[in-house]
């Protein structure tokens, strides 16, 4: 894994998004195509705004993945992520991706999985993007995480620390208005990427990043996994990496 310390959110954002630009352009310069897994949530407000606007990527020859949504939440509610990924990426874009598989919330969740495992690559993608939740969370897998499945996306549950942020961040009013249930991309598809660029800002987000960074693996906490992965990038603000022993 490797770690980069950055001075605040904005610079974070914009070394993460550099990262991932390369590394589009790489399998754009190798393959003329590329799969791309986009995430949401306030670790990616600079990363997607900065990628949107990087040089020389031909996005008609991306493919883009969503990593997780809300089960049963319409696309119209402030909190989704099909929407914010459409108003803040898809549409900044200078050219329509060649696709973009979006997680329909609102169609039945097994039904939406078993749809996602039909149009997701056969190898692994080119990029993924992924935060770290309060919880340690990675995607939607909730503590005590499923390591091991062979299915690419699967219906989770949200425990309540992690729907607290949610309140916490402002996407909802009160806690009894976060859903309960997530369709998530699971761990191991996650894994099953050339390289992941990995952006966590804010001080709430220290003591899951260094249980993640330097504790051990553990499903206890889901991010702890990606110390396994050979090209794993870690952007860090100050904030989130004040408490690192090792940096």
């Amino acid at each position: 894994m490797k770690i980069a310390i950055h001075s605040d959110p904005v610079a974070m954002g914009r070394a993460a998004a550099a990262e991932a630009a390369d590394a589009i352009r790489a399998a754009l310069a190798t393959h003329r195509r590329a799969h791309v897994v986009v995430a949401t949530g306030t670790s990616q407000l600079e990363v997607l705004a900065a990628l949107a606007v990087a040089e020389e990527i031909d996005w008609g020859l991306v493919d883009l993945f969503h990593l997780d949504e809300y089960a049963g939440l319409s696309d119209r509610h402030p909190a989704s992520f099909r929407r914010y990924l459409r108003e803040r990426f898809v549409e900044k874009l200078p050219r329509r991706p060649r696709s973009f598989e979006w997680i329909d919330a609102e169609n039945a969740p097994e039904r939406e999985c078993a749809r996602l495992a039909g149009v997701v690559p056969d190898g692994p993608f080119d990029v993924s993007l992924v935060g770290i939740g309060e919880n340690a969370h990675l995607a939607f897998n909730d503590p005590p995480a499923l390591f091991a499945t062979a299915d690419p996306y699967i219906v989770v549950g949200l425990d309540e620390a992690c729907r607290r942020q949610q309140v916490g961040e402002g996407w909802f009013a009160s806690l009894a208005e976060v859903p309960t249930r997530a369709i998530s991309m699971s761990v191991p598809r996650i894994l099953a990427t050339r390289t992941i660029i990995c952006s966590v800002p804010d001080a709430r987000k220290a003591e899951a990043v260094r249980n993640s960074v330097e504790g051990p693996i553990s499903p206890a906490v889901p991010a702890s996994i990606l110390q396994t992965h050979a090209d794993c990038r870690m952007h860090l603000d100050r904030a989130a990496a004040a408490l690192l022993s090792k940096i």
